[in-house]
């Protein structure tokens, strides 16, 4: 057995306890017997992700379920390898648990040509839809279940007293999860998800991606106002939700303008 590293009580990030970065931040939140893990990365790290479990003596007949924060591939490509080996069940929205159990490579983000991306997107069935309000209980330990879509239409976050695993919505530089209507993304639902982590009393957040780091209002304050920026654009592939100049250029052509 190795040392168990927690980065906050009964919480291990997979990442740190490796020494080093093998992709999403996976976490593992565990209690008495139980234990859970958010998120699972690559196929490709499957192996090493299991063996260190086993190397800290987690029994995998206590996993009670493997949960996907969204169905992006970065976050859910090794989930069906992990199940099998685990024998456990797999956790999501029920707006994941489509592209997940049909494998969709262009809502999982598994195929974008124009970036030469291809990936298999192995599919895996999801045993438990779980939605904005629900509890997942871990041991004594209470995970409460937050819909924070946005990033995608899927995208869960997870609330331990004051540590929120907050997926893809915002990380520790300011940036937020990728603008793309192939997966659902949704500007005004985006801002909704960051006004909600803002008002709320939560003093650490987990991302998906990169360190983790104190809550700064001020921070997401700066981050809602960019964001509220992008709901007027002239790019329609923007998910914004008008588009001023263009309406404006339509008039100006109308009334027979030149560009001066």
């Amino acid at each position: 057995m190795i040392e168990r590293k927690p980065i906050f009580p009964n919480i291990i990030e997979l990442n740190h306890q490796l020494g080093h970065v093998i992709g999403c931040n996976i976490y593992l939140i565990y209690d008495k017997d139980q234990w859970v893990m958010i998120d699972i990365g690559y196929e490709e790290d499957v192996d090493e992700v299991v063996e260190l479990i086993r190397e800290m003596d987690f029994p995998f007949q206590q996993c009670k379920t493997l949960i996907a924060t969204h169905a992006d591939v970065d976050h859910i490509q090794g989930l069906a390898k992990t199940k099998q080996i685990l024998r456990t069940t797999v956790s999501a929205h029920p707006l994941a648990a489509e592209p997940l159990r049909n494998g969709d490579r262009i809502k999982t983000f598994a195929q974008i040509e124009a970036q030469g991306i291809d990936m298999v997107m192995p599919p895996v069935e999801v045993e438990t839809l779980i939605n904005d309000g629900d509890i997942i209980e871990v041991g004594d330990l209470k995970l409460e279940v937050w819909l924070t879509p946005g990033h995608t239409d899927s995208q869960l976050s997870f609330r331990l007293g004051k540590y929120l695993f907050s997926g893809d919505n915002i990380y520790q530089d300011g940036c937020i999860g990728a603008i793309d209507a192939h997966h659902g993304s949704d500007l005004p639902a985006f801002i909704r998800s960051l006004t909600r982590i803002r008002e709320s009393d939560v003093e650490w957040l987990l991302p998906s991606h990169g360190p983790m780091f104190r809550k700064d209002n001020a921070q997401l304050d700066a981050v809602i106002k960019r964001v509220t920026g992008y709901l007027s654009m002239a790019d329609f592939g923007t998910c914004a939700v008008e588009w001023p100049l263009m309406n404006q250029y339509e008039e100006d052509i109308a009334a027979g303008k030149m560009p001066e």
